[in-house]
Parts: structure tokens; C-alpha cells; sequence
């Protein structure tokens, strides 16, 4: 079952000099994969995932998710889709530091009037898989990088949403806790099935997704798949990056 669909879609932007952002971009996404998207600075790659995000329209084209078009609901409509049915990592974690990391989590549930005891259950669960229900009660500050994107990936799957995308997560953390944190991503998506689109610079955090798509000045480059062994995939991409091109300084340091 298709839970993304992205037919023929362009993006220009308007100006004294009109630039192509986008063009003709076909892809498909099945219900519980795992989706890596990779492309030099300026490739197009945060314009896709902000249309299929739905915070900036496409131009040309058609996105579908879970068979539905989100630019034919109305503003309210689009809202309450975005919260039920989208889930959002960021580098810069969003978190609100005036909270603690628990009421963090259960924001996108207090928002949706859900139940306390609802909430407690999910969040122990939840926070039990990701390795923070000793930081529930702490506030954001008093916790590490690490911590506090797995409070966001928390935040991000509590209300179990159809679609999670994260924009480079692992991009403000050391390379031990980029690690968990793919690793944590990656075992959410293989034990609940949650599908997840991942935007990302960094090769070992491509390593762990079941297939990674190159974009290459606003269209499809390449794809390649993972297959049984995640090493020589890894290889794969670095291979793929290197004859992609671009400025060195755009793909970081290799870290194995």
C-alpha cells in the first residue's frame, strides 16, 4: 500500500530571476519504508520534503498521502491533518524548554484533548523504547543532545502518525548520539511499521534507512536500496556522493 505518492511535481519560485527549484519529480513510498533523501546544498532536497510536509505548495504535480491530497483541505482541515496524521523531526529538536520532557511529548496529544491516563500509558511506552523514561521529569536544559532528540522522535510518534519526516536529525549531534538516534529511528520503523522520510547529509545516517534517493540540481539522480548488509550499503552511498558532486565541505567527514 502506497502511503506516499509524488506524481510529476515542480517547484518554481517567483522573482526578478524565476528559479526551478524542482522538476518532474515521480516517487513512491510503501507503507512501513524507510526513506532516505540525499543531494548536495541547493539540490532541491528540503523544497520536496516542505511540499510533502505541506508547508509549501508544489507548483506542478501531485502529492498524495495515505491517498489523500493535502492541498484540497481547507486551512483548518490542513492543521488538524498535519497533527494527526504527519510527524516532524528537526535538527534543532523545537523542543519548548519552559516544559519538562514529558509534557514535551504529550503536547501533540493535549493539543488533540486526549485523556491523562491515555497519555500516561503512551508516553511510558513510548519513552521506555526510546531509552528516556528516567528524563521525563527533567527539564530540556538539564539534558544532552542525544536526549533531547529522542524527546522530538517521542514527540514526533506519540500521537502515531501515518507519515514521520525528519529534516537532518542527526545534524546538531556527536557522531555516538547521531548513531542511537538513527538507531532508535530505524528499530521504531522495523518493530511498528512507521513509515519515515529522512533528509540528510550524512552517510551512516542514509546507512540505516531501506533505501536512499539522490536529487541532483531539483531532479531524481539515482536510487539505490539497502539489501542484507548495511556496511556495504553505506559504501554505496559514499560511492554515489562522490560522483554526485558538489563542494566537499557539503557531505561530512566519513564516520563509520
Amino acid at each position: 500500500m502506497e502511503m506516499l505518492s509524488v506524481r510529476n511535481l515542480g517547484k518554481i519560485y517567483k522573482g526578478m530571476v524565476s528559479y526551478e527549484a524542482l522538476s518532474n519529480i515521480d516517487l513512491s513510498i510503501q507503507r512501513g519504508e524507510f526513506v532516505g533523501i540525499m543531494g548536495p546544498s541547493g539540490s532541491g532536497k528540503t523544497t520536496l520534503l516542505n511540499m510533502i510536509s505541506t508547508i509549501d505548495k508544489p507548483t506542478t504535480g501531485e502529492i498524495r498521502i495515505d491517498g489523500k491530497d493535502p492541498y484540497a483541505l481547507s486551512q483548518d482541515q490542513l492543521a488538524l491533518f498535519r497533527r494527526r496524521e504527519l510527524g516532524f523531526v528537526f535538527q534543532s529538536f523545537n523542543l519548548l524548554n519552559t516544559l519538562t520532557v514529558k509534557e514535551n511529548i504529550v503536547l501533540p496529544l493535549t493539543l488533540d484533548g486526549a485523556g491523562l491516563a491515555d497519555m500516561n500509558e503512551k508516553v511510558a511506552v513510548l519513552s521506555e523504547k526510546l531509552g528516556i523514561a528516567p528524563i521525563l521529569d527533567k527539564r530540556t536544559y538539564e539534558i544532552s543532545g542525544g536526549q533531547a532528540q529522542r524527546t522530538a522522535i517521542a514527540r514526533a510518534l506519540i500521537h502515531e502518525p501515518k507519515l514521520l519526516l525528519a529534516d537532518e536529525p542527526t545534524g546538531n549531534l556527536d557522531s555516538k548520539s547521531a548513531r542511537e538516534v538513527m538507531e532508535i529511528l530505524e528499530q521504531r520503523n522495523r518493530e511498528d511499521q512507521v513509515t519515515m522520510l529522512l533528509v540528510t547529509h550524512d552517510a551512516v545516517a542514509a546507512s540505516y534507512c531501506s533505501r536512499v534517493i539522490f536529487i541532483k540540481d531539483g531532479q531524481l539522480y539515482n536510487e539505490i536500496y539497502c539489501g542484507e548488509n548495511r556496511t556495504a550499503f553505506y559504501q554505496k552511498i559514499i560511492n554515489v556522493l562522490s560522483l554526485l558532486g558538489g563542494n566537499g565541505h557539503e557531505f561530512p567527514p566519513v564516520r563509520v
